[in-house]
């Protein structure tokens, strides 16, 4: 099955390099923003807001000729950058990175048009279109070293642009996000090389995922054991996992509102994309055996965010607690191993960059009016405000999994596929949906609700450009959570070669239902049983004879 999926690699392609105009439009945009005069803030703005528009159009486009039944890699260029190594500049989009495209190219468009900074235009717009960059080129990379590049360049813009823009206590926050990011990707930098170099084995090296990840059996199981942590590291706390996850609240509440959106709906997704595209890809054998860990950590992130965030006087670390929780499930998905686990898990990552992208906009510009995030300050802002009040509501319930919203889709997927391989750990994580209803809903009636007094009272309902940027984001959450058929259909036929390529590689095998009874039987239990039924049949067969 496996040749027959690799025959599709690279099937769809066209003429013009798309992907890499996808990843270059904001590159070249973030040079001109630079190069515009600072006396001309408004013109640095429109520019920006052009090339973000003119990169989210190719994004579309990209969607518009992926072809829905191919598993292999689509559209795919590639250029060799160094001889020796092999290093080259290979891009491709499949399944598993589709959506995470889609979604980095509608959403930074959506946060420069929604929360425009309150100073220094020019190098705020310059950042972002660079952050744009490195993200889409992280999605994209086929080449370990040239992922590495882009997974690295992006903390240099959110640096700045936490430190720049954001609030009282930014320089922690940024200082604190840098050296932790840097601290886990040092350690993938070291995997990243050794895992060329033994590879090689005093051959040509090269960083080449595919020629890599289809070598299996060169590298010896210990050493590819260690060499996934290596990566798993960098990936825990860029996602980030439960105990290294402590930079990612003061990240979020230091930031300015256009760095929080970005941070959570898309910078958050290197981490849980990495564990997919070089975690199970490269390492299969090694992510089986460090499964159980990793979705521990995953649920413990789940519940221990979730209680958190119920603890937060500050609404917007609210939402910043419940990325952490929202990201365990998609860690429990990932390492769950199912078909069903895994896609819910790709579906979450777009659907809580939706969800909490939308929050984050939309605590800031609570903040822009009252100048502050206190809950306790914050009373009856429904009453001055209904239509804000309004979408914030579906806005916290897609958040929530409410049925028919985005939310409930990639939660429920994730549970059911989970509950095949990590049973106890999916009870378990349901205590985190539970949860999730009560902070927010808690948050909601006290920020919401009662009698509004003072400037609460004059608090000024949504402007009409502010419900322009809501509208692609509240139809994004409806159509996910009523018709999602779509994007599964293009994220399925990737994660099962994905799948396969873990089974063909280690002893695991996916569990299927049993006929009888609700009992899981894995696989390989099964065809031991079949085969011993088999053999007693043939001897009864044969004793009658």
């Amino acid at each position: 099955m496996r040749a027959v999926l690799l025959a599709s690699e690279g099937a769809a392609q066209v003429s013009f390099p798309i992907l890499s105009a996808v990843v270059l439009t904001p590159v070249v945009g973030s040079v001109l923003v630079a190069l515009i005069s600072r006396r001309r803030p408004e013109v640095a703005k429109q520019a920006a807001v052009l090339f973000a528009t003119a990169t989210g159009a190719l994004a579309i486009g990209v969607l518009a000729l992926f072809h829905t039944h191919q598993a292999g890699f689509q559209l795919t260029d590639h250029v060799t950058w160094i001889e020796d190594p092999q290093i080259s500049w290979s891009l491709g989009v499949d399944g598993i990175s589709l959506w995470l495209v889609v979604l980095t190219g509608v959403l930074f468009p959506i946060a420069m048009f929604g929360a425009p900074p309150h100073h220094d235009d020019k190098p705020f717009y310059a950042w972002l279109l660079l952050l744009e960059a490195g993200c889409l080129g992280a999605f994209l990379a086929r080449d370990l070293f040239l992922f590495f590049i882009f997974f690295e360049i992006v903390l240099v813009p959110m640096y700045f642009l936490i430190s720049g823009w954001g609030y009282e206590e930014r320089r922690y926050a940024a200082n604190k996000f840098f050296l932790y990011t840097m601290f886990g990707s040092a350690f993938m930098l070291v995997g990243v090389l050794a895992t060329a170099y033994l590879h090689a084995k005093g051959g040509p090296v090269t960083f080449d995922l595919q020629t890599l990840a289809e070598g299996q059996g060169v590298i010896a199981k210990t050493t590819a054991r260690w060499l996934f942590l290596s990566f798993a590291i960098a990936f825990a706390v860029k996602v980030p996992l439960f105990p290294v996850h402590t930079w990612l609240p003061d990240a979020h509440t230091q930031a300015p509102t256009a760095g929080s959106v970005i941070l959570a709906g898309v910078m958050l997704k290197l981490g849980t994309y990495g564990f997919l595209r070089f975690g199970l890809y490269l390492f299969p054998e090694a992510a089986v055996w460090a499964a159980p860990g990793l979705v521990t950590l995953g649920v413990i992130g789940i519940v221990y965010g979730a209680i958190c965030a119920t603890m937060q006087k500050d609404l917007k670390r609210v939402v910043a607690y419940s990325s952490v929780a929202h990201l365990g499930f998609i860690a429990l998905g990932t390492f769950s191993l199912t078909t069903q686990g895994i896609q819910g898990s790709v579906f979450q990552m777009v659907a809580h960059g939706i969800s909490t992208g939308s929050l984050f906009l939309l605590v800031g510009w609570i903040y822009e009016r009252r100048h502050t995030r206190e809950i306790a300050a914050l009373k009856g802002l429904q009453k001055p405000a209904p239509i804000f009040a309004a979408v914030f509501t579906i806005v916290m319930l897609s958040s929530i999994g409410l049925p028919g919203l985005n939310g409930f889709v990639g939660e429920f997927v994730i549970l059911q596929g989970s509950f095949l391989t990590r049973r106890w750990w999916a009870v378990v994580a349901v205590t985190g949906v539970i949860l999730a209803a009560l902070y927010l809903l808690w948050a909601y009636q006290r920020v919401f609700h009662g009698e509004p007094d003072g400037d609460n009272a004059t608090f000024r309902d949504l402007r009409f450009s502010e419900g322009l940027v809501m509208v692609p984001m509240i139809a994004a959450i409806v159509f996910m959570g009523v018709y999602p058929k779509p994007i599964f259909d293009r994220i399925q036929p990737s994660v099962d070669r994905l799948v396969a390529h873990v089974e063909d590689n280690s002893s695991y095998r996916q569990p299927k239902v049993a006929t009888k009874g609700a009992d899981i039987v894995p696989e390989s239990e099964r065809r031991t049983e079949e085969h011993a039924g088999s053999g007693e049949d043939a001897a009864e067969t044969e004793a009658g004879h």
